[in-house]
């Protein structure tokens, strides 16, 4: 899945981490696709007492949903939105763990510079290059 945009072609790469930084979730869209399309990746993945996600994921729909499994959605507002929505800005400093994530996959040229042409075998990578940062290589 490559998009196609004014800067080229691209992909996106959503991931769910767990505490310690580790990939629980991993999907694969296309560049131009919205981060809130892949929602339900989140949702699915662990239970957790805290949702934090980035302002991609700012929607009170996705508030909701996450309310009702009874965590707490920490996203900070879009500055699209007429009312600032209150976050909690100390544990939103956790979320440096997915970007830690993707500084270690960085590290994997293939990944960063996108070698792959098919989907398929760019998702192989993903996935073994998330294997290598759970053994800790």
């Amino acid at each position: 899945m490559m998009g196609r945009s004014r800067g080229g072609l691209s992909t996106k790469i959503h991931v769910v981490v767990d505490g310690l930084g580790y990939p629980i979730e991993i999907a694969i869209t296309e560049g131009q696709v919205h981060d809130i399309i892949q929602a339900n990746l989140v949702l699915n993945g662990e239970n957790s007492e805290y949702v934090i996600c980035d302002k991609g994921y700012d929607s009170q729909e996705f508030r909701n949903a996450i309310q009702k499994q009874g965590r707490k959605a920490v996203i900070p507002s879009r500055k699209c939105r007429k009312e600032a929505i209150e976050y909690d800005g100390h544990i939103y400093k956790e979320r440096h763990l997915v970007e830690n994530f993707f500084c270690k996959m960085k590290e994997y040229r293939r990944l960063a510079t996108r070698y792959d042409a098919m989907t398929i075998s760019f998702r192989a990578f993903v996935i073994l290059a998330s294997i290598l940062v759970w053994l800790r290589f």
